[in-house]
């Protein structure tokens, strides 16, 4: 407090100086802690203008705690030295590890394991001791360069940076200091005595004590980052409120057969109820089913025959892109054609094994650019500039194979703590197949990708195991030590690998 013994000594003794004080030489005239002086110092600044302060940093040596026993005991050469009795020591009990400091001070007996080892000296110097006394006695000064180098190599001595207050009278300077009032209580305004009372100058800068509040999921600030670089990039977000979808727009709207081992139910979770699809856009699933069973297009497709009781099965989707099927379905419906840039983020369902990078339920990043003469030099480029903003520079393209993009290419990102390349999406350029029936112009082509929201965010947060971030293993405390999102985002070229 500012009342306090150490205040009113400090004042005093500001009161008889001319100039002013040093905080650390009047912690050790007063033999006290400096940061007892310290707070001091803090209290009498919060009254006013009583003292002026200067914050002065100073660098000086200190022992360590190895250094302040060897100022006080001696240099363990010198206590070896000491220890040795004047017949001699026999060399079974000299010590093997006495170090190359002893070399050539050992004088050795006769020949034979049982005579002495015995000095070859009177006596020692111990300079190391001299030299560390100086120092604790403030005078380090006196010492070389190498000496004080020499000391810190052995871990001795330390620099260590002191920062204390040069305090000097101010424009209200006084040696009585009154305890200022905090607070405006009813009987200081029913008695008047508020008038007569000092009172602490209210700070309107102060933050106050925050509120205990509730902390975003990691997965939804990376959500949240991930949209946010979407919409930067001119992009519309699809309507995604559709968990439960006809395998006609998760699977054949996608050209993907029926005998697929995707549509499984090792690999999808099918409803019993309700079972199958009521609604379905008839004009267009005959067009779907023409293509699958006959071709058509350009395509002499699977040459199958083609079940619409197998494509009105309820499922869980297993894929945002059943999303992106409906939409650019509505897109085709809008005549004439305008490009259109879609973007949906929401939960995905697969009938997976658990492991450290898979789960039964995940989000998936879908986006789709529709426009005239797209390549798969545009589908990187997107690729990069997105992993660019969210940070990750680290990446991989490698083909691959999808019944509904060619060509295709799964996306593929460096994890630091598990020190592999982690598949984070998969990309491709949508079939004629497949947009074609729904009514698009043949010369325009849809680039389209699907991301994890889930590895990203274990690559940025430096977590391990999925189940550590979703599920009943994860452990809410990383969600109050995580409280920003921390993305890293460096403006330049990306580091971008790309595999034949």
């Amino acid at each position: 407090m500012a009342d306090g013994p150490v205040a009113e000594v400090l004042l005093r003794r500001l009161e008889a100086a001319d100039g002013g004080l040093d905080s650390a030489e009047l912690a050790t005239e007063l033999g006290v802690e400096h940061q007892s002086v310290v707070g001091a110092v803090k209290s009498l600044q919060a009254l006013g203008q009583i003292i002026e302060t200067e914050l002065r940093s100073t660098k000086r040596w200190e022992l360590t705690a190895e250094g302040e026993e060897i100022a006080q005991e001696g240099s363990h050469e010198a206590r070896v030295f000491r220890s040795i009795p004047p017949e001699g020591l026999p060399q079974s009990e000299r010590c093997p590890t006495s170090g190359s400091g002893w070399s050539g001070r050992w004088a050795p007996g006769p020949q034979g394991l049982s005579h002495p080892t015995l000095w070859q000296v009177d006596s020692v110097e111990d300079e190391v001791q001299r030299r560390l006394q100086l120092v604790r006695g403030g005078q380090a000064e006196k010492l070389g360069e190498k000496e004080r180098s020499e000391l810190r190599k052995r871990k001795l001595l330390t620099e260590v940076t002191l920062k204390t207050y040069w305090v000097s009278k101010g424009s209200a300077f006084s040696t009585s200091i009154s305890k200022q009032e905090t607070e405006l209580s009813p009987e200081m305004i029913s008695s008047g005595s508020w008038r007569d009372r000092p009172f602490k100058p209210y700070n309107f800068s102060a933050h106050g004590v925050l509120p205990d509040s509730g902390h975003l999921h990691p997965l939804l600030k990376v959500r949240s980052q991930f949209r946010q670089i979407f919409l930067e990039m001119g992009f519309t977000e699809m309507p995604t409120d559709n968990y439960i979808e006809s395998s006609f727009w998760n699977f054949d709207a996608l050209f993907q057969p029926q005998q697929h081992p995707a549509r499984d139910q090792h690999d999808t979770f099918f409803l019993r109820d309700p079972a199958q699809a009521q609604q379905l856009p008839m004009d267009y699933v005959h067009r779907v089913k023409r293509t699958h069973s006959q071709g058509g297009y350009g395509s002499q497709g699977y040459k199958y025959n083609w079940k619409l009781d197998e494509a009105r099965k309820n499922l869980l989707r297993t894929h945002t892109t059943a999303a992106s099927a409906r939409a650019l379905y509505r897109l085709a419906q809008k005549k004439p054609f305008t490009p259109a840039k879609y973007f949906s983020i929401d939960r995905v369902f697969r009938n997976e094994t658990l492991d450290a990078t898979h789960l039964a339920e995940f989000h998936q990043i879908e986006g789709v650019v529709a426009d005239h003469g797209l390549t798969l030099g545009h589908l990187m480029g997107v690729l990069r500039e997105f992993f660019t903003k969210l940070g990750i520079t680290q990446l991989r393209f490698k083909p691959a194979y999808n019944p509904y993009t060619e060509p295709s290419m799964e996306i593929f990102s460096y994890h630091q703590g598990l020190k592999k390349w982690v598949e984070v999406g998969n990309s491709g350029i949508f079939r004629p197949e497949m947009l074609l029936p729904m009514g698009l112009p043949e010369n325009v082509s849809v680039i389209a990708w699907g991301l994890s929201l889930e590895r990203p965010t274990m690559i940025k947060y430096g977590i391990n195991n999925i189940r550590e971030l979703v599920g009943h293993k994860v452990n809410l405390q990383m969600v109050y030590d995580s409280p920003l999102c921390r993305l890293d985002a460096e403006r330049g070229p990306p580091s971008t690998q790309e595999a034949a």
